[in-house]
């Protein structure tokens, strides 16, 4: 199976130019563009493609579902209810069945799935609109190993875990803590989902989302969820997602899709991504694979609407270039970005919201190469219309690795697209007219009334850039940019308070965790 391997409200650091705080009412990096629970896009979607060209791809997936099928392995239930609900289902081998739906069929079936959806925060102030014009910010996932200037890479730990999340919760530009940012390695595998659910809740106040492993783990992420939120409560909101990674080309196994029926029963969201490696699992040309990641995100999606009509349910597509030369995944790369604007559009014409791209990199370390590669395919997500974009912070080395350095500069990206996303408002105020005025031609308006008013709020502000002089940044040591991540994300760390947690739910939790670990034998693969 191919699978892809958020310090306070002021993160600012210290001023290079010698302006004390005492002078100076923001720190860097926050600006005065205020911190937002999730971005409401103020600027349009990029339309790639005309009608034409997207009723072709449409078309083309629609016999992709209706002539080649999906392939369902070791889920009796699911095959039940896609042929209750009109597939032609026919037997492969022993609990391996073919899928066939008629055109027009899964698209029918997605008509209960919500086109925006609130995901709840136990902190309320911190819920997520996913949808329409809103876009989330989550950090990466799923790396088995993490990396830092000082100890270089290793696998993840829980410690790793659970520093991540810290980082997560600090920043004022991501919206959600996320789900697996590393794999805990040195908890067993059949526990870890456990820790890693606790330390979403204790150390974030945000959204995050659910173990999709096994079925039954999936369950112990709604049960914990139960007992953070109240079961009446769970039962009527979306509090968590589970993100879930199908099987390339056109499969789905009985362990994904019981963990989709587990969070659909539950009223819970879920995220359906097939992830695609052109030449290898989808054909080579862009457009087939996103034809080919359509047809399979809509037929997994459509398993949410059999099981609770309701449920929340995310359109999702990983679209990966490969290197011909070596075999090895790239990632980004101009054709995926093109292809994540395309999903946009039919993401919007089939009235789903979307999961795409992020801040992708195959680069080994947090270098030019790592941010030239996110820019490309985080802006394809921006410009797109994605309304979750996970892979937000921290990916490097093909998302095998979780690199602290790239987290806080991927935070700092996320803050310049927070004020990108915002647009430009054109009123009196903002045309300036009067700051011209004021002193007429020939004249500075550093002290004008209009500069006055907006020089806290009128610029986005980097906590990581060094835009001095070249000889004031020489004297002060020529300190390059992954030195100031490094140095930075150990600010952020050392300042970091958890969020406050009722200290009675709090024991239920480790009562709930330490309970189930007890039950069961330690599992190691």
């Amino acid at each position: 199976m191919l699978n892809e391997a958020q310090l306070s409200d002021r993160p600012g650091r210290r001023s290079r130019r010698g302006r004390s705080q005492s002078t100076r009412s923001k720190a860097p990096g926050q600006n005065l563009h205020l911190r937002v629970p999730y971005i409401t896009r103020r600027i349009p979607t990029y339309d790639l493609l005309n009608d034409e060209a997207l009723e072709r791809i449409e078309a083309t997936a629609e016999r992709i579902l209706a002539e080649i099928g999906i392939e369902l392995r070791e889920d009796a239930e699911a095959m039940r209810l896609y042929r209750e609900a009109g597939a032609r289902v026919t037997d492969v081998s022993k609990d391996v069945w073919n899928l066939k739906f008629e055109p027009g069929m899964v698209r029918e079936i997605l008509k209960t799935a919500p086109a925006r959806f609130t995901q709840h925060a136990r902190n309320p102030a911190n819920n997520v609109e996913i949808g329409g014009d809103a876009t989330v910010f989550a950090p990466s996932y799923g790396s088995p190993f993490v990396m830092d200037l000082d100890a270089g890479r290793r696998y993840g730990t829980i410690g790793d875990f659970e520093n991540l999340v810290k980082l997560a919760q600090s920043s004022p530009w991501l919206h959600h803590s996320g789900g697996t940012i590393c794999e805990p390695t040195d908890v067993p595998v059949n526990k870890r989902h456990l820790d890693m659910v606790y330390a979403h809740m204790r150390y974030s106040d945000r959204p995050f989302l659910g173990s999709i492993t096994a079925p039954e783990r999936a369950a112990d992420s709604i049960e914990m969820c139960r007992i953070l939120f109240g079961s009446d409560f769970v039962d009527r909101n979306c509090v968590i997602m589970g993100n879930f990674n199908t099987t390339s080309p056109l499969v789905l196994d009985g362990v994904t899709t019981a963990g989709i029926r587990t969070y659909a029963e539950a009223g819970q969201g879920s995220i359906h991504l097939p992830f695609l490696l052109g030449g290898a699992v989808s054909p080579l040309t862009m457009a087939g694979s996103v034809a080919q990641c359509l047809a399979k995100s809509m037929a997994s999606c459509a398993l949410t609407q059999l099981v609770r009509p309701g449920a929340p349910a995310v359109l999702a597509g990983f679209l990966s270039s490969m290197s011909l030369r070596t075999g090895s995944p790239t990632f980004g790369t101009p054709e995926p970005a093109l292809g994540s604007l395309v999903m946009g559009q039919l993401a919007r014409r089939l009235k789903l919201p979307l999961r795409c791209a992020g801040n992708f990199s195959t680069s080994k370390l947090p270098d030019g190469q790592a941010m030239q590669q996110s820019m490309m395919s985080m802006m394809s997500a921006i410009q797109g219309g994605a309304n979750f974009i996970l892979h937000s912070a921290g990916f490097l080395d093909g998302l095998l690795s979780m690199s602290y350095e790239k987290f806080v500069m991927d935070c700092d990206m996320a803050g310049a697209l927070h004020a990108y996303m915002g647009g430009i408002a054109v009123t009196d105020d903002t045309l300036g007219f009067e700051a011209l005025a004021q002193n007429g031609p020939g004249e500075h308006l550093f002290g004008t009334d209009h500069t006055l008013r907006h020089y806290q709020t009128a610029y986005w502000d980097s906590a990581l850039n060094d835009d001095q002089p070249f000889e004031t940044w020489d004297e002060q040591g020529g300190v390059d940019y992954a030195r100031r991540a490094n140095a930075r994300w150990k600010e952020i760390l050392n300042a970091y308070e958890a969020p406050p947690m009722d200290e009675g739910t709090d024991l239920a939790l480790r009562d709930f965790v330490a309970r189930k670990k007890a039950s069961m034998e330690d599992a190691w693969y």
